[in-house]
């Protein structure tokens, strides 16, 4: 199965459906992702860009919320917080601090710049 991703005119993913691999095909049985768009946009109208699931090309699958940057070719999470930054390889968002690797939960304390332990 394909995975395609609606994009508004704000470079926004609004919904990520499934297509049938055949759709794909072209004449010489070759997936071509232009037959893919071609189909979503009659089915459904819109603008779409064909999404991995396993992060295979556009280094992450869509999600609604999503962004599509064009120049970089690729899905962006939204930013989880201001002081996150873009790591240009993977198009993740790295915190300013590691995330403890000692096996306990934590989540990011934006205010203190740090990890705080979930109890």
């Amino acid at each position: 199965m394909a995975h395609f991703a609606e994009i508004n005119d704000h470079s926004i993913v609004q919904r990520v459906v499934v297509v049938a691999n055949d759709v794909l095909l072209d004449e010489n049985g070759v997936e071509q992702e232009s037959l893919g768009v071609s189909f979503c946009e009659r089915l459904f109208g819109g603008s779409w860009q064909q999404t991995s699931y396993n992060s295979n090309f556009r280094k992450n699958f869509a999600g609604v919320g999503f962004s599509y940057d064009v120049a970089r070719n690729a899905f962006l999470a939204p930013r989880p917080f201001v002081s996150w930054t873009l790591d240009e390889e993977t198009c993740q968002w790295q915190p300013p601090v590691a995330y403890p690797s000692d096996g306990n939960e934590y989540e990011w304390d934006e205010v203190n710049q740090a990890w705080s332990l979930i109890e």
